[in-house]
């Protein structure tokens, strides 16, 4: 399988393809969205970490050899797939964390900029180089990026083609955190515990509100901000978070 899944409430997701730098071909891109609407649908799953097998690559972009030779209508087609698979991730109630350990490039740094929280490795490198091979980004570059990291960034990646490396990532707000490489699993998976022991609807809700955040007005985000706010009131995961705090001691969510 070129995605691996090791399944539970922390759940790892492995693009493992690593003889093409885990490439992303139609057969993966249908793997990878299969693995997020399932993920999504579990309950029991509460944080996703998204890496890449091998030791030189996250993702180092779509497969280029599969790409050669579409039409053009089968090139709006891979696009509409790729599409999917990062939309899918994006829309996921549970966060989802990148650990990106090696080159994240074109479909790989759009595959990062899908998940909710993005940790890098010393020797990672990220880049939208599509402008090289004579097309545009397919996968939701051209939109994300820009909402990530500000417009002047997005131009300079999108239009220059070129690479940066982790720390300048870092610097321009791509990434949260640099880490050895050897130290970024371990990293990603304490990230993800943190995450995991947090309430799973306050969660899902945090989610929602800074996604309309990015498409719909203050006024407007801030009435969906005040209705998931006032949802959390008729949850138990409320009533046990408020009471954990008085009591001092460490709550213990449910999701419910």
């Amino acid at each position: 399988m070129s995605v691996n899944v090791e399944r539970g409430a922390v759940t790892v997701v492995t693009v493992d393809r690593p003889e093409a730098l885990n490439a992303l071909d139609a057969e993966t891109n249908g793997a990878l969205l299969a693995t997020a609407r399932e993920l999504s649908a579990a309950e029991d799953v509460r944080v996703v970490v998204l890496t890449g097998g091998g030791d030189t690559s996250f993702v180092a972009g779509a497969d280029i050899a599969a790409m050669k030779d579409l039409t053009a209508e089968e090139a709006r087609r891979w696009s509409e797939l790729g599409q999917s698979v990062m939309s899918a991730i994006e829309a996921a109630p549970q966060p989802w964390i990148a650990a990106v350990n090696g080159y994240a490039l074109g479909g790989g740094c759009e595959l990062a900029l899908a998940c909710d929280l993005r940790l890098a490795a010393e020797t990672a490198k990220f880049g939208q180089p599509e402008i090289g091979l004579g097309i545009t980004p397919g996968y939701g570059g051209t939109q994300r990026l820009a909402r990530v990291v500000g417009q002047t960034w997005a131009n300079y990646l999108v239009l220059t083609g070129r690479h940066i490396r982790a720390d300048e990532a870092f610097r321009i707000g791509l990434v949260t955190a640099v880490y050895p490489k050897g130290e970024l699993r371990t990293q990603a998976l304490k990230l993800a515990a943190d995450l995991a022991a947090k309430s799973p609807l306050a969660m899902r809700y945090c989610k929602r509100a800074l996604h309309a955040s990015l498409d719909v007005d203050v006024e407007t985000g801030q009435r969906i901000e005040r209705d998931l706010f006032a949802l959390c009131f008729a949850s138990a995961d409320q009533k046990e978070g408020m009471a954990a705090f008085l009591e001092k001691r460490t709550p213990e969510f449910t999701g419910r």
